[in-house]
Parts: structure tokens; sequence; C-alpha cells
């Protein structure tokens, strides 16, 4: 038997506080894979150094993203696990859950990671206030409109819920299904402890990192981009110019993030959660 879903509250608080940790802890990750996978080459981004650069957007941006995704997520699985009865219901359900949520997340993540990559990359100056005074100024320039600021600041939003998206569906029902055998294997009707949480959301996650690399170094180029470009142009120049072996690159510090980062992540939000769960029992 599954235990009672955390209220909006909990999983608000639980989702920011986790997003926090994960993206403050693992940054310098974050920023060695952004320069592997800039079409630019690793050393002329940056190499090792300034490897905290675009930290100012990521912090911005990481507690309502993960408040946003969690939020969204235990109200969506709520709503479908109540509808969908079949055999197969519970991995829809986190499929169906996680997709929305990642959908909701995006819309406050996508402008953070744009800042954030150019400073890692060493663009406009190598910090984020003036990564995002870059983009700002597309609003004073010539023909310039806040149309063309918004457009600058959402570029890749689409090679971004595509590439999270499925992230998130191999994810979330493998985390869900290892909880699951977890709670079984205790039966003692309890959820599983951070400590498992975390375990299982390692996993998870380093399967689902795996799976969609060449998505993620699609978003990273296009993001990267001097110009604003199509997802579809970025990927036939790179398998004309470049091949195959490119749309791996990173491949070993993602994992290596995000397996970590699961593990932070969905741990920080199970203690969260748990201890939230014995203060109102």
């Amino acid at each position: 038997m599954a235990p009672q879903p955390p209220s909006f509250q909990s999983a608000l608080l639980a989702g920011a506080l986790a997003g926090t940790t994960v993206d403050l802890s693992l940054f310098p990750l974050d920023t060695l894979k952004t320069r592997l996978q800039s079409s630019a080459g690793f050393f002329p981004s940056g190499g090792f150094s300034g490897i905290y650069r675009g930290i100012g957007s990521a912090l911005v941006g990481s507690a309502p993203g993960a408040a946003f995704f969690f939020c969204t997520y235990e109200t969506a699985k709520a709503f479908f696990g109540q509808r969908i009865r079949s055999s197969s219901g519970n991995v829809l359900t986190h499929m169906l859950a996680s997709s929305l949520g990642e959908i909701a997340a995006c819309s406050v993540r996508v402008p953070t990671e744009v800042v954030k990559q150019r400073a890692q990359a060493g663009h406009h100056g190598g910090s984020s206030a003036q990564a995002l005074g870059h983009i700002l100024s597309r609003y004073s320039a010539p023909g310039g409109s806040l149309a063309a600021v918004w457009r600058e600041l959402y570029r890749g939003w689409g090679i971004t819920v595509f590439r999270e998206v499925p992230f998130t569906v191999i994810q979330f029902p493998l985390w869900e299904g290892m909880k699951a055998w977890g709670r079984k294997r205790r039966g003692d009707g309890k959820d599983v402890s951070a400590g498992e949480s975390a375990l299982y959301g390692s996993l998870a996650g380093g399967v689902a990192a795996a799976s969609t690399t060449p998505l993620d170094v699609l978003k990273t180029r296009v993001m990267l981009s001097k110009e604003r470009v199509s997802v579809g142009d970025v990927f036939r120049r790179m398998v004309r110019d470049e091949g195959v072996r490119p749309f791996f690159a990173g491949i070993a510090p993602r994992v290596t993030w995000i397996s970590i980062g699961g593990a932070i992540f969905l741990g920080s939000y199970q203690w969260v959660i748990n201890t939230m769960n014995s203060i109102s029992s």
C-alpha cells in the first residue's frame, strides 16, 4: 500500500529545497559538460577555469523551477492515478505527470539556462549579469523589441522540452518503480527513507542521462549559437561536418553529474517529505 501523497505545500517546499541543493553542489560538473558540448571546443570555452561562472542565474531558477515541477507532478499524479486503472496504469500515470511537471518547470528553467550556459561558455564577459545584459540590450537595439528579448530568453525552449520530457519519462517511472519495490520489501506501509530514495534516484538518473545525451548536445548548441538557429539545422550541420561522435560529447560528466544529482535531488526531496509527514502526524 502506497503512503499518502504529499500536500501541495510539502511538494512546493521540498521541490524548492531539492532544486537549490542539487544545483549548488553540482554546478562545476555542469559547467564542464557545457564546455565539452560547445562548438567552440572545451578550452576556448574556458577549460577548467571559472567553473562557477553563471551560478547566479542557476540560483535564481533552481528553487522555483523544481518547486513548479513537483507541485505539478504530485497534483497530476493524483489526478491521473484516480482515472487510469489498467495494469500499466502506474507507469503511464508517472509518465504523464512527470511530462507535465517538466513543461511547467521549463517555463522558469529555460531563461535561466540560456543565461547560465552563455556565462559558462565565456560569452559576453563570462558572468550571468553580463550575459543577461546582452540579451536585454536587444530591446534598445535598432529594430529591437520586447518580443526580441523574449525570443532570446526562450531560445532553445523546444529542444529543452524535447530533451526533458524523454528524460523524465525514463527517470520518474524508474524511480517510482524502485520506491514501490522498496516499500513492498519493507512491508510496513511506510514510505522509503531518504537514503533509499537517493539510491533509486541515482540509478534512474544515470540511465535517463545516458539515453538523452544527444538531445542535450543539440540543446546546448542551439542555446550557444550566436544567431537564432533551428534544431533541424544544427542537427544536419553536426551530422555533415562532425559525424555522430559529437552527439555523445560530455556523456561522462553528464551521467556522473545527473547520477549524483539524482541522489541529492530525490534524496533531499524525500527527506523533506518524510520530515513534514512526521511533524504533521
